[in-house]
């Protein structure tokens, strides 16, 4: 959904902040045209809940705690693709490897391709509601496993395969890129149903890609949406320079 006519660099009143959570019904809200510093970036999105530290461990400098800088560049400046198991070119929601995975994330343009470098949503409520009645039978009660694809190693969190939204009741599959197993079922079975979930639940008619423009905010849903950026030749071609906000979540059921 697209909103326009709020500034999102000032403070909310309480009708606009209204506003954007009923849309958030919607699952992905679009702003254009914004211009945000960090800091005020930080500040919109802790209307919606406590706003996750992008880690003060890293060199950049103190403002990397306040947003998440994400490029296409290497070391000299210049863009690359780089394809690994971690990369964000695959269906993923954002750190479903935490205890309580994060609520909501919102991602700003600073620069951007003149075509290409799409990030897609999969709204895997639809996907769910789709499944046939064996297949949801067959999967309710299931956990996956979930771990951090940079850190194979790193510590695991299982969650509700079928997680139901804390607002809305509904249920959504969760899966993706993270997922690495489902509990107590035979390592090659678990793989073939997630891999069978996954193709089921980003079919494109359950896709929306949104084509970036210098300035768009979107926020989006976690609980219910897989994302990733299309890997095209404009990713490769061209700087992309974005600017992440994410808010905390609570322990999925």
């Amino acid at each position: 959904m697209r909103i326009t006519g709020i500034n999102l660099s000032a403070p909310l009143s309480p009708t606009d902040k209204d506003t954007i959570v009923r849309a958030l019904a919607h699952h992905v809200v679009v702003f254009a045209e914004q211009s945000l510093s960090r800091e005020q970036q930080f500040g919109f999105a802790a209307n919606f809940g406590e706003v996750e530290i992008h880690g003060s461990h890293r060199s950049e400098n103190k403002r990397y705690d306040v947003a998440h800088v994400m490029t296409n560049l290497d070391a000299d400046g210049n863009p690359v693709v780089r394809i690994s198991n971690a990369a964000n070119y695959h269906w993923h929601t954002d750190k479903p490897y935490y205890p309580a995975p994060p609520m909501l994330t919102m991602l700003r343009a600073v620069e951007v391709p003149p075509a290409g470098g799409d990030t897609e949503f999969t709204n895997t409520t639809l996907a769910y509601d789709e499944l046939l009645e064996v297949t949801k039978h067959r999967i309710a009660g299931l956990r996956v496993v979930f771990r951090p694809a940079f850190d194979p190693d790193g510590a695991p969190a299982d969650h509700p395969l079928v997680r139901t939204h804390p607002d809305t009741g509904r249920k959504a599959l969760y899966l993706g890129n993270h997922a690495t197993h489902i509990l107590g079922m035979p390592e090659a079975e678990g793989a073939a149903l997630l891999r069978e979930l996954l193709d089921h639940a980003t079919q494109r008619h359950f896709v929306y890609a949104h084509h970036w423009r210098a300035g768009d905010l979107v926020m989006w849903d976690n609980r219910c949406l897989l994302h990733r950026v299309v890997a095209d030749d404009g990713l490769r071609r061209y700087r992309r320079v974005m600017h992440r906000s994410v808010v905390r979540g609570t322990v999925p059921f």
